[in-house]
């Protein structure tokens, strides 16, 4: 398949952005009312973001699992759980290796993990306990109990349950997408504890190199050098993933590593 087209310089929360958007694609304008209606609810119910998005995963798990986690079919769920396993294995993802994966869903990468690595060395974290419900079905479906993965419901992501040094990778895909600033900035501050030495965290995100903007508080877009810059503010060294952007994914992925020094 070809690489995804991403438009990296429209700002989607603009009016004229979302009026052209509207006129070429009139039949997805239903769906996104909705999206906005639903979002106006839970702002006056949830004022926290992990409050917020743990409503809006549960509004969507009981609709769908799949679509929950951002796959509009099974065949779709299979096929970017595939890609993102066959990613990591690529670069050096060995059966020996410990992996975290930051929100986890309901496994749609997680359980090829499950399945490549030793027994235990899986560990899954998500804020969705809606989510990890669907994500232990899966582990049922799959045949996976005797690799006794951990699945962990977190409220935040400071990771302060998990020893230093333990993972040789971390991996969280499409979850900085839907995350506010402040949480990817906890969430840098924090792995470089639980990041074993020589190992890597990958995570995805929304790209723009304009203004960094959000689509209600589900969709976050941001500029390379600012998180690369918030991950210098950590210590930690991180680059764009070039030969990511050749796959066919709307979403860019950067790479965490400590830096120097250390």
């Amino acid at each position: 398949m070809p690489p995804a087209q991403k438009n990296l310089t429209a700002d989607r929360s603009s009016f004229l952005h979302r009026a052209g958007y509207a006129l070429r694609h009139p039949q997805r304008v239903p769906r996104h009312l909705l999206r906005a209606g639903r979002d106006a609810w839970l702002r006056l119910r949830h004022r926290d973001h992990v409050s917020y998005y743990r409503a809006v995963m549960r509004s969507d798990t009981a609709r769908n699992p799949e679509a929950a986690v951002g796959s509009r079919s099974y065949e779709s769920w299979l096929r970017l759980g595939a890609m993102q396993f066959d990613y990591l294995a690529q670069h050096g993802l060995a059966p020996g290796d410990r992996l975290l994966e930051i929100g986890c869903g309901n496994l749609r990468a997680g359980w090829r993990f499950i399945d490549y690595l030793e027994p235990g060395a899986y560990h899954g974290l998500d804020i969705s306990p809606d989510i990890l419900g669907a994500a232990r079905r899966t582990l049922i479906d799959r045949g996976l109990r005797d690799k006794v993965p951990h699945l962990s419901l977190v409220q935040d992501l400071t990771f302060d349950f998990l020893p230093d040094a333990h993972f040789r990778v971390v991996h969280a895909h499409s979850v900085f997408s839907h995350s506010p600033l402040h949480v990817i900035d906890e969430c840098l501050a924090h792995i470089g504890r639980i990041l074993a030495p020589g190992g890597w965290f990958d995570f995805t995100f929304d790209r723009t190199t304009g203004t960094e903007h959000q689509v209600l508080r589900e969709d976050f877009y941001y500029r390379t050098e600012t998180l690369v810059g918030l991950a210098a503010r950590h210590g930690l060294s991180a680059r764009l993933m070039d030969d990511w952007e050749k796959l066919p994914h709307g979403q860019s992925k950067i790479r965490v590593t400590h830096g120097p020094g250390d």
